[in-house]
């Protein structure tokens, strides 16, 4: 008992030091590190997917007949025609006509940048 009164009263004089220390007293103090990890992620990782995201999404929107484009595949050709969710390609080097899908645009070209 006087070991717990001793360390009681030390501990008084320690004020802040002591809430520190308690593991209920210190609820602000624990979720520090696990903010300061979610802020990282969040900066380094979110934030700079969902730019790209809208980036991409511009991208699609954007297209238009007669830019080449590249698929996901590795398909290079020109667009012919759009749909609400798929695009006619013209492929090289017999001129194939292949439908895919708006979302295997991986980049594009205007017909003037492919020359």
């Amino acid at each position: 008992m006087e070991i717990i009164l001793s360390g009681m009263a030390s501990s008084m004089t320690g004020g802040l030091a002591f809430w520190l220390q308690l593991p209920g007293g210190s609820g602000l103090l624990g979720l520090a590190p696990l903010l300061f990890i979610f802020a990282i992620f969040y900066f380094l990782l979110i934030m700079p997917q969902q730019r790209k995201q809208k980036k991409w999404q511009a991208m699609l929107s954007a297209l238009k007949n007669h830019h080449r484009i590249v698929t996901s595949g590795g398909l290079s050709g020109t667009i012919i025609s759009l749909k609400d969710d798929a695009i006619i390609l013209r492929v090289p080097p017999d001129n194939l006509k292949l439908e895919i899908s708006r979302a295997s645009v991986v980049s594009v070209t205007t017909a003037e940048e492919g020359k």
